[in-house]
């Protein structure tokens, strides 16, 4: 295959489409992969061939020095000479060091032709539905209901609250699509801010997000969990319970979710899976007991409730817009997670026809469960309890069945989130180890497993002697083509670790505001960025294109959420606006370190072949 890269490289494409191209992985030269590749338009059948980066005969692949800018990053005009590498010629994946003076890496397990985990695509549709279902139905629409209807004011003006916060995460959900399908890399918001609006907005998004972000979000369904699974044990009535039994039980539940997806990819999404349908079938049950109660008066103990038939629905609803927003913040917060696939969207085996599948089924499936799993509260419990308690789903359970019905519904929620908890670990794990393939952290939480693949592939093979248990055991929980802990494991370890310590503090007020507002301030951008990219590049390659609208809508809700947050609690505001300006200067700190240690690297290698031999040994030739 001839080097083409140089100079024949068509004027037409753009970084961005050939970032898209490269992190499809050449799998064996059979002749017809490229035809056989369903990720891959018929369009790009010749690029791919022609400029493969993974090639030989590609110098960047080699690890020459070809340039001394970084060729990842987007600037302002997205104008880029025809000399340009495509980004996946830089490093594995398409991501280059942050202020690196060369594009390849050439060294650990981040570098091209190291291990990479766009290289060996895994996921499929179901992998993708499991993953954004089982992380937006987690704590929330057990806990939140008491936030929405407190603020709502009654149960016909909650339930309008709910369809409106599905249906703005929706809207943000298609918008990443959109983005996910142009630039497939891992990543997220990450790598679109980075693309679209320079380094800097990506790195200050990895600054909020692994820091604050997912691990605090982490914590709080940690927490939940813990507290919902001591409650099943003690009862579910018990008035204090000492809040370190919750908290211990939450980090045991953390740290067998991170040693799960350390094992392996196809272990942590096998559990998603799993967990996915038991979500679904507990809020089919909670809707059709609803139902049923409603229709037969059935209490297990007292009177049935019967407000639902006396009040009109809509009575005592309030027309404050702080109030509606309030609800609306809560409404969303059980919504969380539409967004996550986009940070494995590198490793789907066909992301532009599986992640609009995976959001246009998710969401209204999540919409329609939460809106029926609703009406049902509203037909066993009387608005006051709902309103009350932070366990409506245990207190649901007791009001049907009793004590069993709670132990039910209290193992139900704490698998739940235990669901969450691990979509969760799989997904933040994603984005640390992006950020430590840029640069934006240590380079060691950008490797991949203990080892390298090679080495992986060495111990599976060592399978051949051991048992057949053994043998059936790695062959049920190993991936296929990179064996047992080929996974970011560094970077589930800082994800573990930052949680947990979030665990421990277990100060969520705060945490909290500061989610909605760092958040939906991201989300703003991001989307914000998708019609940025429609005017500048009109001609990028979109496998999938939603409307106009649908960005336009979440930019405008996100801003109105945003103003009534920065009026509302203006002081937790800043806090968020100070932590991000702090971010500024330790980017250009981390830039200045990558760029000084690239520059080392490439003395010593030149230093390296002119002393060819030691300088004590003199009586030897050169």
């Amino acid at each position: 295959m001839p080097p083409l890269y140089s100079h024949n490289l068509e004027p037409g494409r753009d970084s961005l489409e050939l970032a898209s191209l490269a992190s499809s992985d050449r799998g064996p030269d059979t002749g017809d992969d490229t035809s056989s590749r369903p990720s891959i338009s018929s369009s790009r059948k010749l690029s791919l061939e022609r400029e493969d980066p993974l090639d030989n005969g590609n110098y960047a692949a080699s690890g020459h020095r070809v340039r001394p800018e970084r060729s990842m990053s987007v600037n302002s005009t997205f104008s880029f000479a025809n000399n340009l590498f495509p980004l996946s010629s830089t490093t594995g994946g398409g991501y280059a060091p942050l202020g690196a003076p060369t594009a390849a890496r050439g060294h650990g397990n981040g570098g091209l032709g190291g291990g990479s985990l766009e290289k060996h695509k895994t996921l499929t549709y179901l992998n993708g539905l499991s993953l954004i279902v089982g992380l937006i139905i987690g704590s929330g629409i057990f806990s939140s209901p008491s936030q929405v209807n407190a603020n709502a004011g009654s149960p016909g003006a909650a339930i309008i609250v709910w369809i409106v916060a599905g249906i703005l995460a929706w809207t943000g959900a298609a918008s990443y699509a959109e983005l996910g399908g142009a630039i497939p890399l891992n990543g997220g918001p990450q790598v679109y801010l980075s693309k679209i609006f320079g380094e800097l907005a990506g790195f200050l998004f990895t600054w909020v997000a692994v820091l604050v972000l997912k691990p605090g979000s982490a914590a709080i369904i940690s927490i939940i969990m813990g507290e919902y699974l001591v409650r099943t044990f003690i009862g579910a009535e018990a008035e204090t319970i000492n809040p370190w039994i919750s908290k211990s039980v939450a980090l045991i539940g953390l740290f067998l979710v991170t040693f799960l997806n350390s094992v392996s990819t196809k272990l942590g999404t096998r559990m998603n899976d799993m967990l996915m349908f038991l979500k679904f079938v507990a809020l089919l049950g909670v809707t059709i007991i609803g139902i049923v109660v409603a229709a037969t008066g059935f209490s297990f103990s007292g009177a049935a409730n019967v407000d639902w038939k006396k009040h009109d629905w809509f009575e005592g609803t309030k027309v404050d817009a702080s109030a509606f927003a309030v609800a609306l913040y809560a409404g969303l917060w059980a919504f969380d997670g539409w967004d996550n696939t986009n940070y494995v969207v590198g490793e789907f085996r066909n992301p532009g026809r599986d992640l609009p599948r995976v959001i246009h089924t998710a969401m209204p499936l999540v919409i329609l469960s939460y809106i029926m799993a609703n009406v049902a509260y509203f037909f066993v419990l009387p608005l006051e309890t709902i309103n009350s308690t932070n366990t409506v789903a245990v207190i649901f359970g007791s009001k049907v069945f009793g004590p069993v019905g709670a132990l039910i519904l209290a193992l139900i929620v704490s698998a739940s989130c235990f669901g969450a908890l691990n979509a969760s670990t799989f997904t933040s794990s994603r984005l640390v180890y992006v950020a430590g393939k840029e640069g934006y952290i240590p380079e060691l939480f950008g490797r991949i497993g203990s080892g390298t693949a090679v080495d992986q592939h060495e111990s599976l093979t060592t399978t051949r002697t051991r048992s057949w248990f053994t043998k059936k055991l790695v062959r049920i929980v190993a991936d296929e083509d990179t064996g047992l802990f080929y996974t970011p494991i560094p970077a589930l370890m800082l994800n573990c670790a930052l949680t947990a310590a979030y665990v421990c503090v277990g100060e969520f007020g705060t945490l909290v505001t500061f989610y909605g507002v760092a958040g939906y301030t991201f989300y703003f951008l991001t989307v914000l960025g998708l019609i940025v990219l429609r005017v500048k590049e009109p001609n990028l390659e979109r496998p999938y294109k939603t409307w106009i609208t649908t960005p336009i809508i979440f930019c405008c809700v996100s801003l109105f959420l945003l103003s009534r947050a920065v009026f509302a609690q203006p002081l937790q505001t800043l806090l968020v606006v100070a932590f991000v300006v702090v971010g500024v200067p330790v980017y250009y700190w981390r830039r200045y370190v990558n760029g000084r240690s690239a520059v080392k690297r490439e003395v010593g290698g030149m230093r390296e072949m002119r002393e060819e031999r030691p300088w004590w040994k003199f009586w030897q030739r050169r």
